[in-house]
């Protein structure tokens, strides 16, 4: 009787809803809704706040769910050690991941990965909106930088980092800026922000200390392309900040130079995200454990 309502409570907490929680474990609402008021009952703590609208957990909720989680997970985790452990990667993964990242880096890796695993199916939906997971079915994800959504296990792929740079003619035409401030005096080609990241170092009476800088920048172009605005950078319009894949082979050949080396924020990691909820099948392993061994 222990196990009673258990489920039955992780997935209402996970989906926020008695109907897709009912939905997802091929049940009655009712019948969830019974099996959570005994569970309620048998705890002796209320575990869920229920309106009309809305449903979500009570502190007390919060810490046995976290709890609960971890053992569902654990179940799992034996069920698929004995179910898949003579099973071949096989059917289709739904994935999503930024569209630059996901050109450049990602699809191409999926492509040699699915030369090597031909059971596989892959669909792809590359867009820059934060997208919604569970609610668009989706297996998994590639995120970057810091997460903020702690109901996704993730595993770290690789990392990327943000590079100023700009050509040779422009710098010797304008000058090459040694601070931040020095930017105000440049023409800074923008992307869909108008302020560059940086980490602004300050010396204290005992120590340094590093601080996360949004720096508000102008010029006289503006893309939502990152290719573009490499372009405008190799043809000397002005100084551009853009990630490491859209930029580093122009550092290397001499064509774009790097400036404000000092002011560089930290590698953004650069994350395979997927629902608490979705088994990790031997699909879905395969796939995470190969893009983090090619994009690493």
């Amino acid at each position: 009787m222990r196990w009673d309502g258990i489920s039955e409570f992780v997935y209402v907490a996970e989906y926020e809803s008695f109907t897709r929680a009912a939905k997802e474990l091929g049940l009655s609402t009712a019948q969830v809704s019974r099996q959570i008021s005994a569970l309620e009952k048998r705890l002796a703590i209320k575990l869920l706040y229920r309106t009309t609208r809305k449903v979500s957990l009570t502190e007390e909720g919060r810490v046995f769910y976290q709890h609960c989680r971890g053992v569902l997970d654990g179940l799992d985790a034996a069920e698929q050690a004995v179910g898949h452990l003579q099973s071949k990667p096989q059917g289709r993964i739904k994935l999503t991941a930024p569209v630059t990242y996901g050109e450049q880096q990602l699809l191409p890796l999926i492509n040699d990965f699915m030369r090597q695993y031909h059971d596989i199916e892959v669909t792809a939906f590359l867009s820059n909106q934060k997208i919604d997971l569970v609610e668009g079915g989706y297996d998994l994800a590639v995120r970057i930088g810091k997460l903020s959504d702690s109901t996704l296990m993730a595993k770290k792929l690789s990392h990327r980092t943000n590079f100023v740079c700009a050509a040779p003619a422009y710098l010797e035409k304008h000058g090459i800026p040694h601070t931040l401030s020095a930017l105000s005096q440049h023409n800074c080609l923008l992307g869909t922000r108008d302020y560059w990241h940086f980490i602004d170092t300050a010396k204290g009476a005992s120590q340094k200390t590093d601080k996360e800088r949004n720096l508000r920048v102008t010029g006289t172009v503006q893309y939502n392309s990152g290719h573009s605005l490499v372009d405008a950078a190799l043809k000397g319009l002005g100084i551009v900040q853009l990630p490491d894949y859209y930029v580093q082979k122009y550092i290397a050949s001499g064509e774009l130079v790097s400036v404000l080396d000092r002011y560089r924020e930290p590698e953004e990691s650069i994350w395979a995200v997927y629902p608490h909820n979705r088994h990790l099948s031997p699909k879905i392993r395969v796939l995470v454990d190969y893009l983090a061994e090619h994009l690493d």
